[in-house]
Formats: C-alpha cells, sequence, structure tokens
C-alpha cells in the first residue's frame, strides 16, 4: 500500500501478530475439548464423583458394601464360618485336654482366657469351658480365667451384633413380644441383663446377640456380664477342680447349685414372658388408644350434597 505522507510503499509481507492463545494446546471456546482428543466436552457424563476426584463406580461400590444388609450378611458368614471350625477342630476338646504341658502360670491363664473367649464366640457352651478351666488351673485362677474370658467373648460378639447387624435387624422388630423385650433390653439394660447372667435361662450367644441389637450400652453390658456370670461359673469351676473326687462336699454343693440355678433359670424365663408378653399388650392397647383420640380430635366435614 502506497503511503503519500512518506512516498514510501508499506510492506504487506509482515508478520501478523500473533494471538495470545495461539499456539496453546488448551485455546479454543467453550465446549472444546482439552484433553488433546479434539471431541466435544459439552454433555459428557464425569466419570468421578463431584469434588471427590473418586470413580463413582467406586462410591457405589462402597456404598453397597457398607449397607446394612451387605454387613448382616458378613455377620452370618463370620458366625458360620467359626461355627464349622468348632465342628470341624473341637477346640474345646484341645482346651480340656491337650494344654501345651509347657505352659504353666499366668501366661497359661491368659492363653486360655483369650482361647475361651473366641471359642464362646463360636458358640462352644460356656460350661465345658468352665470345667475345663477348674480341671487345669483349679478354683481360684479358673475362675478369674473363665471370667475374663466370658466378658472378652460377650464383648467381641456384642461389637459383631452391635456393627454389622443392627442397622438391618431393628427395623425387622415389629412383633409386640419382640418390641417389648427391645424395649426393656434398651431401657433397664444392666438389671435385665444381670438378670439374665444370674439365671441361665437364655443362652449366652442369643443374649449377646439380642443385647447388640437393642440400644443397651456397651459399658452397662460388659459390667452386667461379668458381675452376673460369676455365681454360675465358680459352680462350674469347683466341679471341674473336684471332678477328680466326686464324693466330695464341694463337688456335690457346686453340681446342686448348678441344678437348682438351672431350674431357677427356667421358672424366671418363663415368668418373664407372661410379664414381656402382658407389657406388650399394653403398650399396644395405649398405641390403640392414642390413635382413637387423635381419631377423635379431627373434624369430620359433612359430605356435600352435590
Amino acid at each position: 500500500m502506497f503511503d503519500h505522507a512518506t512516498g514510501a510503499t508499506a510492506r504487506t509481507d509482515a508478520p501478523h501478530a500473533e494471538s495470545p492463545c495461539a499456539g496453546r494446546p488448551d485455546a479454543g471456546g467453550p465446549g472444546t475439548d482439552r484433553s488433546g482428543t479434539g471431541g466435544p466436552t459439552r454433555g459428557r457424563a464425569r466419570a468421578d464423583a463431584p469434588g471427590t476426584g473418586v470413580p463413582r463406580a467406586s462410591v457405589r461400590f462402597a456404598r453397597v458394601l457398607l449397607s446394612p444388609w451387605a454387613r448382616l450378611a458378613l455377620l452370618l458368614v463370620v458366625l458360620a464360618s467359626a461355627a464349622t471350625a468348632v465342628l470341624l477342630y473341637e477346640p474345646q476338646k484341645m482346651l480340656a485336654d491337650g494344654w501345651p504341658p509347657q505352659l504353666g502360670g499366668a501366661m497359661a491363664a491368659v492363653l486360655f482366657g483369650v482361647a475361651y473367649g473366641l471359642c464362646t464366640v463360636a458358640f462352644v457352651p460356656r460350661p465345658i469351658l468352665n470345667l475345663a478351666a477348674g480341671a487345669l488351673f483349679g478354683t481360684v485362677l479358673g475362675l478369674t480365667t473363665s471370667i475374663g474370658g466370658t466378658v472378652l467373648g460377650a464383648g467381641i460378639s456384642f461389637a459383631l451384633g452391635r456393627y454389622l447387624g443392627q442397622d438391618a435387624l431393628r427395623p425387622m422388630l415389629r412383633g409386640r413380644v419382640l418390641l417389648a423385650a427391645d424395649g426393656v433390653l434398651s431401657r433397664h439394660g444392666f438389671r435385665s441383663m444381670l438378670a439374665i447372667r444370674l439365671f441361665p435361662g437364655v443362652p449366652f450367644a442369643a443374649a449377646n446377640y439380642c443385647a447388640a441389637v437393642s440400644r443397651m450400652r456397651y459399658l452397662s453390658f460388659l459390667t452386667a456380664t461379668g458381675l452376673g456370670s460369676i455365681p454360675n461359673t465358680l459352680a462350674y469351676v469347683i466341679a471341674g477342680s473336684e471332678a477328680s473326687s466326686p464324693t466330695s462336699p464341694a463337688f456335690v454343693i457346686s453340681t446342686g447349685f448348678i441344678v437348682v440355678s438351672s431350674i431357677a433359670g427356667v421358672v424366671v424365663a418363663w415368668r418373664k414372658r407372661h410379664s414381656i408378653g402382658r407389657s406388650a399388650g399394653e403398650a399396644a392397647s395405649d398405641t390403640a388408644q392414642a390413635r382413637g383420640a387423635g381419631a377423635e380430635k379431627t373434624p369430620v366435614l359433612p359430605l356435600s350434597n352435590k
């Protein structure tokens, strides 16, 4: 182009000024793919969960894995595996007959207590373990070991039931008797569990998991279990320690106490059954009356004649 002021001709082949965004791989307007694939990003679903950077499939899988029914299934698998192991290996016989002779003293008592607790979680009857503790360690150390193993096993069972089964099982408590029993355990946890342990009319494992499904506190459960299990456990330990002399007064007294406490447990359980049934009926009656009172307060609108 000719410039009239200077008489020079302007160069037309000068390079144009480059745009600030020229040459940038991420340049482009809205909707341009900056991943290098060249495709548009608008309308494409994100693969990650918003704000987490975790894939949505992983988040969904974690939710399913931590759901109440998945945890309940895991609890059932754990209990079934423990029961199968007991049937195959019979650890109760090992504790009573095959205890390593090189282990003795306090270390042996501690190991026996841990094995005792694990066996109760696997549904091994406590009377067998108590008799074995008395035969191996005598009355004093056998009682201490048995009570420690009882509290340990009850605590493990309670934790398993509370964290793996409570969320799935509580919505299933719809019967009147079940709701009444749950109310008694939740409101009077220590007193109820103390009575269950003192009068063994309810199996040990069943009491543990029923307490776990209720709203009983963990400390109240363990304290009531430890205190309430002493009398019956002591009787079995004495019987185990005096098993070589079945005519001794200690063996006779302990055996008689076991029989009397078992009968008393059945009687108490039977009476509690009727009292729970009455409580359930009263609760249902109160609920029905409350619903009726609410219905009476609701105004009834006249029907239209049109």
